[in-house]
């Protein structure tokens, strides 16, 4: 090989290695992930759908005793006040917290959502999984008796006095199961929907209705007319519904949020708060 040669073959050589040098340094600080044009996010961040904040979404209006005077974010009411302790464990104060509002059917319909998760008393279903995700449960319905304040049914303070008094209740419903293993089927009258146990109550057709606590507390403060929830029905074989939070299908929330829940399960702070919103005697007693 000539003098020449040789310095061409040195020449490009180095040209190649100068290139190599610069690609392997433009692919370390390159960013992965289907968004190249997004920045990364901050180390132990996590990813919510507005940097250093978290979105939640619950229902428009939304009623007491889940969220006080349709104000969220008072963080007084059941689930107003569950979300902003999950807020917390998740590392987001207060003020971190952004409100929206979504229709219930929105919420769990599948496809992109524009908040982080959604509260507005959703039963974990199998259906609904399929969907989105939801995260560990922070409340167990049990059923409840929901009458008007001039029912003969409101004074009841027994499930004997409510064997005797005509109630209505949808039919293939946990409802209808509890009902007619508390009170009996001789004074039960089974309607296809709640809607339609409503109208009979409203009509005099029956003195009361049985329905999960959640929807009797929504009966009573905003579809009767003087509404009162009689109380709870003991437990039964028939159980309850599982309340939930709702995410996006696959989100990165969904078990952070899940282990907050479990967290404030564990430390108490779910039966506090339960007691105080939803739980207490005046609000719903357990009939004996």
């Amino acid at each position: 090989m000539t003098a020449s040669a040789r310095l061409r073959r040195a020449a490009a050589l180095t040209a190649v290695a100068a290139a190599t040098l610069v690609t392997l340094t433009a692919c370390a600080f390159a960013p992965t992930g289907s968004d190249a044009g997004s920045a990364p996010a901050t180390e132990g961040a996590l990813q919510t759908v507005a940097a250093g904040k978290l979105t939640i979404a619950t229902g428009e209006p939304a009623f007491s005793p889940w969220v006080e005077n349709d104000d969220p974010a008072s963080c007084e009411g059941f689930e107003a006040a569950v979300s902003c302790a999950v807020a917390e464990k998740l590392g987001f104060s207060k003020d971190d917290i952004v409100w929206v509002r979504s229709n219930f059917d929105s919420a769990i319909a599948p496809g992109p959502k524009d908040w982080d998760m959604n509260v507005q008393q959703f039963s974990i279903t199998d259906q609904r999984k399929q969907a989105v995700d939801f995260s560990s449960p922070y409340y167990t319905t049990t059923q409840a008796v929901v009458t008007t304040g001039t029912s003969p049914a409101a004074s009841a303070t027994t499930v004997a006095e409510l064997k005797n008094i005509p109630v209505g209740v949808m039919s293939a419903t946990t409802s209808y199961q509890v009902a007619a293993d508390q009170l009996g089927t001789g004074k039960l009258s089974v309607f296809n929907s709640n809607d339609d146990a409503v109208a009979a109550l409203q009509s005099g057709q029956v003195d009361a209705i049985v329905v999960d606590l959640p929807t009797a507390f929504y009966l009573a403060g905003a579809v009767l007319d003087n509404g009162k929830v009689v109380g709870q029905l003991p437990d039964s074989s028939a159980g309850g519904d599982e309340l939930a939070y709702v995410l996006p299908k696959g989100s990165a929330l969904t078990t952070p949020v899940s282990d907050a829940v479990d967290a404030l399960k564990a430390d108490g702070t779910l039966d506090e708060l339960q007691q105080k919103w939803l739980g207490g005697t005046s609000a719903a007693p357990v009939l004996k």
